[in-house]
This record gives C-alpha cells, sequence and structure tokens, in this order.
C-alpha cells in the first residue's frame, strides 16, 4: 500500500471541506473495496475520508411503511433489525447473506451503492423498491442512480447520505453466489405493491444492474413462479466470466428469480 493520509469526518460539510483541501482523496465508507485495491496498489489516493463516524449518517427510521437508511448504516445492522424485518423481511436476509461476518459488520449500505460492483446486492434491492438516493447535494430515484458497472450519478464531491423507500406489499431475493467470494453470479429482487411488479438483476448483466421487464409484466397479471418460466433472457446481454459464460448466468437469472418469486409467497 502506498502511503496515505487518514482523516476522520465528523460531518458531511466537514468530509467536502477535506476533499477540496486534498490532492487526490477517496471517501471511504466501510473500505471493502476500496482498501483491498490499495492494498494491491492499484489505488493510490493522497487522503482517505472516512465517512463511518458521521452520526447524522447512521440509523433506520421507520415512519408507517416509509423507511430511511443512514448511508454509514452496516449491513449487520440492516440484517439484525426486528422493525424493518417486520415491514420489509427481504432486505434484512440479502443484507444477512453479504459476504462474510467481517464484511456485514464493517461494510455500510451508502459504501456498496457509492461502489456499485456489478456482483452487489444491494444495488438490486434499490432498483426492485423503487428506492431513492439521497445525497448532499439532491434525491435521485436508484434508476438514475446507476449507470453502468461500477459508475454511478455521482459527482467527485458528493456524497450519499441515505436512502428511503416504500415497503412493498412483497418481496424477496434470491442469489447464486460464488463459493468464495459470496458475491452474486446471478441475484434476483422481486418486490410486488399494488398490482406492479418490480424486478431487478445483478451479478449477470454486462453493464451492471439493470430491471427485467418481461419478467415485471409477467408477474404483474400472475404473481406466481411459473409465471416468469417462459421470460427470455438475453445472453447478449449477460457477463461471461470464468465463473460462468452467458448462456450460464442467464439461466441462473430465471432460477433466481422463480426462488425469489416463490420466497416473497
Amino acid at each position: 500500500m502506498y502511503e496515505t493520509v487518514y482523516h476522520r469526518a465528523t460531518s458531511t460539510d466537514d468530509a467536502v471541506a477535506k476533499m477540496a483541501e486534498a490532492e487526490d482523496a477517496k471517501f471511504v465508507s466501510g473500505g471493502m473495496t476500496l482498501i483491498p485495491t490499495m492494498k494491491q496498489r492499484l489505488a493510490a489516493p493522497s487522503d482517505l475520508i472516512d465517512l463511518r463516524h458521521i452520526d447524522a449518517m447512521k440509523g433506520i427510521a421507520i415512519d408507517g411503511k416509509k423507511v430511511t437508511i443512514g448511508a454509514a448504516t452496516t449491513h449487520a445492522e440492516v440484517a439484525s433489525s426486528s422493525e424493518l424485518a417486520d415491514l420489509c423481511p427481504a432486505i434484512c436476509n440479502l443484507a444477512g447473506h453479504i459476504g462474510d461476518p467481517h464484511v456485514r459488520h464493517m461494510g455500510t449500505i451508502g459504501g456498496s451503492i457509492a461502489n456499485n460492483d456489478p456482483a452487489a446486492d444491494y444495488p438490486a434491492a434499490m432498483i426492485g423498491l423503487g428506492a431513492e438516493i439521497m445525497t448532499t447535494k439532491r434525491t435521485l430515484p436508484a434508476e438514475d442512480f446507476f449507470v453502468g458497472m461500477f459508475e454511478t450519478a455521482l459527482e467527485d464531491d458528493e456524497i450519499i447520505t441515505a436512502v428511503s423507500f416504500t415497503a412493498p406489499d412483497k418481496a424477496a431475493y434470491s442469489k447464486f453466489p460464488n463459493p468464495a467470494s459470496r458475491y452474486a453470479m446471478a441475484g434476483v429482487f422481486v418486490a410486488m405493491n399494488g398490482g406492479d411488479a418490480r424486478v431487478a438483476v445483478t451479478g449477470a448483466g454486462s453493464d451492471g444492474v439493470f430491471r427485467h421487464t418481461g419478467m415485471e409484466d409477467a408477474l404483474s397479471s400472475n404473481w406466481s413462479a411459473d409465471a416468469v418460466s417462459d421470460a427470455e433472457v438475453d445472453e447478449g446481454d449477460m457477463l461471461s466470466d470464468l465463473h460462468g459464460d452467458a448462456r450460464y448466468r442467464a439461466n441462473l437469472v430465471k432460477v433466481m428469480a422463480k426462488r425469489a418469486v416463490a420466497a416473497a409467497g
């Protein structure tokens, strides 16, 4: 690892000011991707600005069916929230199967979303739930926030502060994890709210997380695992690597969608 200067931000304003003063700084919130990358000397920021200790970015707030999760809330905190589990167990289940205990107690929802790894779990939940991503500058629908593989709409000095969504009538997430990394080789988040289905896929798409409108149409008229059996999953849009080719991943998407619908009930 190259030398870097560590800063513990006390507020978002403090973090933004430290970013402006540094030569080539990076925000870090959990560091589950950035720190290993730095250890391999594939990244060398001059400064690291830690967001995990900003109290205003922590915690889970529930108001009726409206859920707001602070960006510095860890995966373990999301997974263990009994109040959230009563309202939207799908996101608690998703958080509880991210990585291993170390990752879940260090990694944060904001860090995962900001990194937008193509195999990360939270992006599928955000799109599947129709969530809004709140930042220091604006509020964006999740579909506008995730713009490509490892790419988001965030500006360099912009910080995710929270995510917000309305709990659906029913929802579930199912993924086929890589046995070593626990990242999704294909993960599907399904949600039904007021007769409208949403289906978001992670881990399989060549351009990152995406909605599958064909499955959404099928499930909106017939909420059952059988409804997605005839859905087309374009192999040309799938990732192909040493873990699984495009045809394999296309099939996994359908299998995970069926399992998610069955789990949602």
